[in-house]
């Protein structure tokens, strides 16, 4: 599972604006040159400054040690945050790392709820992570799922973990 966790997680890596002078692009030409260590410190300063798309990229680069060592505890943070701000790549990403056990105790259900989120907000393979979830799950507990992903939503993101 983490490999394919690992290929969404990498066609997301480097979402931003393309124009070379914003630090987006700044950013973006660091990691096709390999540069993790610059277009990491990119990332961080736009992440600190509340950049959602940032704090997700900033959480890719900790989740897989690019310009850093790995650090899930990390990376869940920077998604967590992204996630709040409605960022789907990174509920997903959430949904991936709390099956996984990464950076947060095993949770099916609250990875159920984060695939749903990332589904609702239209990335791809996240309702399919979510049916292959909902195998793991009791009834009752993929009705927790959804009423927890209503209830997320219902708060616009806030307090969700």
């Amino acid at each position: 599972m983490k490999n394919l966790l690992l290929l969404l997680l990498c066609a997301f890596a480097c979402i931003g604006t393309s124009a070379q002078t914003s630090p987006y692009g700044e950013a973006d030409a660091a990691n096709a040159r390999n540069d993790y260590v610059n277009a990491l410190r990119i990332f961080r300063a736009l992440a600190q400054e509340g950049d959602a798309i940032a704090q997700f990229n900033l959480g890719v680069m900790l989740d897989f040690g690019q310009g850093t060592a790995p650090d899930q505890a990390q990376a869940i943070t920077w998604y967590r945050r992204a996630a709040a701000q409605g960022h789907g790549a990174a509920q997903f990403n959430l949904g991936g790392m709390y099956l996984e056990g990464l950076g947060v105790a095993k949770d099916p259900v609250r990875a159920y709820m984060w695939f749903t989120l990332g589904a609702i907000a239209g990335v791809a393979g996240a309702a399919k992570n979510r049916s292959s979830v909902a195998r793991l799950l009791t009834p009752a507990q993929a009705a927790q799922a959804q009423q927890m992903a209503r209830d997320c939503q219902q708060r616009e993101f806030r307090a969700c973990d």
